[in-house]
């Protein structure tokens, strides 16, 4: 194990798992404490249209994921404030659509790529320089808003229409708050993969939440076991030979089953 930490594609394997670790547990309470743990699979699946766009053409998946999420993202704002659907099933309207162009992208392309397997299931592994220095501005981006903009969305979580009266600008943070959602969501696929990344955004917050006595220190507790999380996964599965992201899936859920348990052995003592 030592030795592996010497190799310098596991050292961009745990740095690349420690920093999405921290951005998607970080917006992870909000996407659980707003209640729509549903948009992280939704936007996954939006991500898939822009990754298969990019094989198809031959570029950096990256680069037409980013702006195809994106663009999802907000139409689903858009279409949420000028119609009477709710989020839920807008989301699962473009996801589907999301997914059909991505199938039909692959499948105009006639040469065979095994990038689509990674992007699918995730390959930590494999992460380039390019994808960890865009994980690390990510992060940076990230720690502006807890100092700039923590406060401001969690008093629109709470209360949406004080935090109005307050005149606070709701809508124009809830888009920047969808957006680096989409965009960690994109960063985070070649981590977990499009099939697992939703985990990222829930079960970190949600296993925080169960022990958390404010918002404030769920945020804390969320990134902790995100980015604890993170580095046990990649570790055990080197060590068992296993895909990263299943494994870092499974760490993520057994933190949350322990976590349950020890909130039902305390619940019973009172």
């Amino acid at each position: 194990m030592l030795e592996a930490l010497t190799y310098p594609f596991f050292q961009k394997a745990l740095t690349a798992g420690l920093l999405t670790g921290f951005t998607g547990s970080y917006y992870g309470v909000f996407v659980v404490q707003r209640k729509i743990s549903f948009i992280g699979s939704g936007l996954a699946h939006a991500a898939f249209g822009g990754v298969a766009l990019g094989l198809l053409l031959g570029i950096e998946p990256l680069l037409t994921a980013v702006p195809f999420t994106i663009l999802v993202a907000l139409a689903i704002v858009y279409l949420q404030k000028h119609t009477q659907l709710a989020a839920d099933a807008l989301i699962g309207v473009l996801f589907a659509l999301s997914v059909a162009l991505g199938i039909i992208f692959l499948a105009v392309k006639t040469q065979y790529t095994s990038d689509a397997y990674s992007y699918l299931f995730g390959s930590i592994l494999t992460v380039n320089d390019q994808e960890l220095i865009i994980a690390l501005l990510l992060s940076l981006v990230t720690v502006l808003t807890f100092f700039k903009l923590w406060a401001r969305w969690a008093y629109s979580t709470f209360d949406v229409e004080l935090a109005g009266a307050d005149k606070i600008p709701i809508e124009f943070d809830n888009i920047l708050l969808i957006l680096l959602i989409s965009v960690t969501i994109v960063i985070s696929i070649k981590i977990v993969g499009i099939i697992l990344i939703s985990a990222y955004l829930v079960i970190p917050p949600a296993s925080a939440r169960l022990i958390s006595s404010s918002f404030g220190s769920m945020t804390v507790i969320s990134v902790i076991i995100g980015m604890l999380s993170s580095m046990m996964g990649i570790i055990f599965s080197y060590i068992l030979d296993l895909p990263s992201g299943a494994i870092i899936v499974i760490t993520q859920t057994m933190i949350f089953f322990i976590i349950v348990l020890i909130s039902l052995i305390k619940k019973n003592k009172k």
